[in-house]
């Protein structure tokens, strides 16, 4: 999120999108969060506004984690409505305890260069699909992770 964005909303939007970033022979890019170190997850990120397009939200939150601004960006239709961690509910109004994640997956060739957000990670690594989902903390990133394979096979964009 950009600052003059975080200035002008106290509080997170409980809308957000999971993007798992991914090469075609299925090395997921893994980041390990600043804020809690040994968390490790795709690229996440709340809506700036309420009417922020969800493709331009996984394309900004893209961006501003990893520096990537290429690759195919396709909407899984899934939708995850889970628990917000009481670590992270004061970043949301009062008796806010719930989002409603959209899942994106992005394909990038292999190489792609990635320039993290120090404030955001720690440090990245490409992994296995399968690798990759056993190290997500999340158990909804994780289960993204795990239908990488069927959404290429399907073609995966709607």
């Amino acid at each position: 999120m950009s600052d003059n964005a975080a200035l002008a909303r106290p509080y997170k939007i409980p809308e957000s999108v999971l993007v798992v970033i991914h090469t075609p022979d299925l090395q997921v890019l893994m980041l390990e969060r600043a804020d809690k170190p040994g968390f490790w997850q795709c690229v996440t990120g709340s809506l700036d506004a309420p009417d922020e397009a969800l493709d331009a939200t996984a394309r900004r939150e893209v961006r501003e984690e990893t520096g990537i601004a290429g690759g195919e960006l396709r909407d899984w239709g899934l939708v995850n409505v889970y628990e917000i961690y009481p670590v992270w509910r004061h970043r949301y109004a009062p008796g806010v305890t719930r989002n409603t994640e959209h899942v994106f997956g992005l394909t990038v060739p292999a190489g792609t260069a990635v320039t993290l957000a120090p404030r955001e990670h720690l440090q990245y690594r490409w992994l296995p699909w399968r690798e990759a989902a056993d190290l997500c903390f999340s158990p909804s990133n994780a289960e993204a992770v795990l239908q990488l394979p069927r959404f290429l096979a399907q073609g995966g964009a709607r």
